[in-house]
């Protein structure tokens, strides 16, 4: 997974994300990251954390608007108080958070380190640096805001923080990955989500190694004051500019402004795998899911849709919009949450991954299967219109136990009214 993995557009928005959801966040979330451990290793969770792609269609799956700056705060929250009372167990931590949360990272890292046997000191330092260069040596408009830190028993790490730049109404994330890190001024980034703004000054870059070295010895040198005489001297000569090279440019996932999701926000064939692999043999190839009481053919295309998030290639994570068609959004976009469902993709999760620590992986594996067969489906099936498939979904919203920020979704079809807005940025 390259470490330079893209950019994103994230829409600032604001409010809370309400309890009821906030719960079954935590649930889920824990118990995909306890899946994607038990197949794969607590480092390859760590890689998925530093993908961008991958991060946001994470949060989308579990209920949070598909596209918006709210993701990261929310998606870190619900992972800290899911996964923090299985720590010692699953062998990882989450620090950090947002606004003073994030100023008791390094102490929490020094605690755990201390605990668990790895460097919490060094580790410390390395927050603060990871937090100082995105906030002082790439200048990009952006002020820091979050800042989580996921460690594991052996000290791997991956740091997921973001800014915000009010005027704009935008967020930016950045990503950070331990693994193969040489340098924490040089290219250190495992990625950066945001809107391309044009040029900024990103002292990181490995082209910009002559200015950072040519900084300190004007410090060592001259020192500040002859810093000050020398810029003066510059005003006054009113040289041309020299203009410095252009930045690289990173590939970036650009999350549009509007909040609705449409056609173009989603790669319709691999929808259609996942509704084939769930409609057309559920019934005869994943009996061992539907054991679970009260779970039927809404919950398999829900559990199609996560099994992607566990076993899926990078690649396949380009379309976050998609992901949003499991479990629907909390402002009711593109519906609105069906809190049963929910509960019996978390139910039937919890029970495959309670079987796989008794050496019984039947059902973990009948998801992988899952995964499979909707990836082998894609290339030859059709299926709806992602209109007919949300607009099917409100239809029976009540029946599913639809709820939004707006309220429980009606059995006429009619929206429950707006709540007040709210002035916090998620």
């Amino acid at each position: 997974m390259a470490r330079r993995s893209g950019s994103a557009d994230l829409p600032l928005h604001h409010g809370r994300v309400p309890a009821w959801l906030g719960r079954r966040m935590t649930q889920l979330g824990a118990v995909i990251c306890e899946a994607i451990i038990h197949h794969y290793g607590r480092d390859e969770l760590l890689r998925r954390l530093a993908h961008p792609f991958w991060f946001q269609s994470f949060g989308a799956v579990m209920g949070m608007d598909w596209h918006s700056s709210g993701i990261t705060t929310s998606v870190i929250g619900a992972l800290k108080r899911g996964l923090t009372p299985l720590s010692r167990e699953l062998g990882l931590h989450v620090c950090g958070g947002r606004g003073s949360h994030s100023r008791q990272t390094p102490a929490e890292l020094e605690r755990i380190g201390a605990r668990v046997g790895f460097d919490g000191q060094a580790l410390a330092t390395a927050s603060r640096l990871v937090a100082k260069v995105d906030s002082a040596a790439v200048q990009d408009g952006f002020d820091l805001y979050l800042h989580g830190f996921f460690v594991t028993d052996e000290g791997h790490w991956v740091v997921v923080q973001q800014g915000m730049n009010g005027d704009g109404g935008l967020a930016r994330r950045y990503h950070w990955q331990s693994e193969g890190l040489g340098s924490f001024v040089e290219a250190p980034h495992a990625a950066i989500d945001g809107k391309s703004q044009g040029n900024i000054i990103n002292l990181t870059d490995r082209r910009a190694a002559l200015s950072r070295n040519g900084q300190i010895d004007l410090l060592r040198d001259i020192g500040p004051s002859g810093i000050v005489r020398e810029f003066a001297a510059l005003e006054r000569d009113r040289a041309p500019p020299i203009l410095p090279p252009a930045q690289l440019a990173l590939p970036h996932l650009v999350m549009p402004a509007h909040h609705e999701v449409r056609p173009k926000d989603v790669i319709a064939r691999r929808l259609h795998g996942a509704l084939a692999a769930a409609a057309d043999r559920a019934p005869a190839d994943f009996s061992e899911l539907l054991l679970v009481p009260g779970v039927g053919a809404r919950t398999v295309r829900s559990l199609a849709i996560v099994a992607e998030v566990i076993h899926g290639a990078p690649c396949r994570f380009a379309d976050p919009a998609r992901f949003s068609l499991a479990h629907g959004g909390k402002d009711r976009q593109p519906f609105a949450v069906p809190t049963k469902v929910y509960d019996q993709t978390i139910a039937v999760l919890r029970s495959a991954i309670d079987r796989a620590t008794l050496g019984q992986d039947d059902k973990l594996a009948a998801i992988a299967r899952l995964d499979r067969e909707s990836r082998r489906l894609e290339r030859v099936v059709s299926g709806p219109t992602l209109d007919e498939y949300v607009t099917e979904e409100r239809l029976r919203s009540a029946e599913y136990g639809g709820r939004s920020v707006f309220g429980w979704e009606q059995p006429d079809g009619e929206a429950p009214p707006a709540p007040p807005a709210k002035a916090n940025p998620a």
